[in-house]
C-alpha cells in the first residue's frame, strides 16, 4: 500500500473476484453500480479507491459483498491506482471496473468460463450504451496513420463485428477488463509511466508478447455511457498525446 493513502476496511476478504474501481468525484454513480453488483454477483469484494477528496453517499455495511475503500492523498493515475488495488486483492480474479458502468445480469461467470477455456490473458464483456448500441470496446493496435485520420475525421470505425461469437481483438478497453491474478502478477499489472490513456492498450500488447491473447466474450455484457473528457479538456487531451507517443515508441522498439 503507498503512505500516502489512508484504507478502511469493511467486511472481510476471500473472494473469487477482486473488483477494482478508482472514483474521481463518481460517488453519485456508485450507489446504482454497487447495488447491481450486491443483486447479481456473488464471490466478490470491491476495493474502491478515492483518487481525490470526495465524500460518499454510502458506507461499507450497506452491501453484502466485502468492501475496501482507500483514499488518496494525493490523485495519481490509472495504472497506479489499479495497481495499488491488486496489492490488496485477494481473489482468483482481478477486475478493473469503470463507476459508469451497470450490470443487468451476472458477467463473471461467463468471463472466467472464457479465461479457462482459451487461457486468454485478459477478458473483456460486450459494452452496450443506454440505447442498447453496441460500444467500441475491442480495438486493433493504433498506429500513427490511423491515429491522424481520426483526428481529421473526428471518427472511429469499429474494427470487429461485436456480435454472438468470441473475439481476440489486439486490445480490450480498460472500462472493463478481468485478468487471473497470476497473470496480471506475472506481467507486472499497468505500466505507471502511463497517467492517463493507453495503459490498456500496452497491458494487452505486453501480454500479447509473453502468448497471452486478450478475448472479448459476447455472452457476457455490460452498460456504459460514454465520458469522452479528453475531446473537451486541454489537461486531458495533453495526457492522451503523451500516452499515445510512448506506446507509439515502445510498439517499435520495444520487445520484451
Amino acid at each position: 500500500m503507498r503512505s500516502d493513502a489512508n484504507t478502511e476496511l469493511a467486511g472481510h476478504s476471500g473472494s473469487l473476484v477482486s473488483i477494482s474501481i478508482v472514483s474521481h468525484r463518481h460517488g453519485e454513480l456508485l450507489p446504482g453500480l454497487f447495488k447491481d453488483i450486491e443483486r447479481f454477483c456473488k464471490d466478490v469484494e470491491v476495493l474502491l479507491t478515492l483518487n481525490v477528496p470526495e465524500d460518499l453517499p454510502l458506507a461499507g455495511e450497506d452491501f453484502r459483498f466485502p468492501l475496501r475503500i482507500r483514499r488518496n492523498a494525493a490523485p495519481t493515475g490509472f495504472g497506479a491506482n489499479h495497481n495499488a488495488a491488486f496489492r490488496q486483492a485477494s481473489g482468483s480474479h482481478f477486475c478493473v471496473l469503470n463507476p459508469d458502468l451497470r450490470l443487468d445480469a451476472n458477467p463473471f461467470p461467463a468471463l472466467i468460463d472464457a479465461l479457462a477455456r482459451d487461457q486468454a490473458g485478459v477478458v473483456a464483456p460486450k459494452i452496450v450504451n443506454s440505447q442498447g448500441q453496441v460500444e467500441n470496446n475491442a480495438r486493433r493496435f493504433p498506429t500513427l496513420s490511423v491515429v491522424l485520420r481520426k483526428a481529421l475525421t473526428g471518427t472511429q470505425p469499429h474494427d470487429y463485428d461485436i456480435a454472438g461469437e468470441p473475439l481476440h481483438p489486439d486490445w480490450v478497453a480498460g472500462m472493463f477488463m478481468l485478468f487471473r491474478s497470476e497473470v496480471f502478477r506475472g506481467i507486472g499489472g499497468f505500466d505507471e509511466r502511463y497517467f492517463l490513456y493507453y495503459e490498456d492498450v500496452d497491458l494487452c500488447l505486453r501480454l500479447r508478447r509473453r502468448g497471452h491473447a486478450a478475448m472479448l466474450e459476447p455472452r457476457a455484457v455490460a452498460r456504459h455511457d460514454a465520458r469522452r473528457t479528453s475531446h473537451r479538456d486541454a489537461r486531458h487531451l495533453l495526457w492522451h498525446a503523451r500516452s499515445l507517443a510512448r506506446f507509439l515508441y515502445l510498439r517499435s522498439f520495444v520487445r520484451d
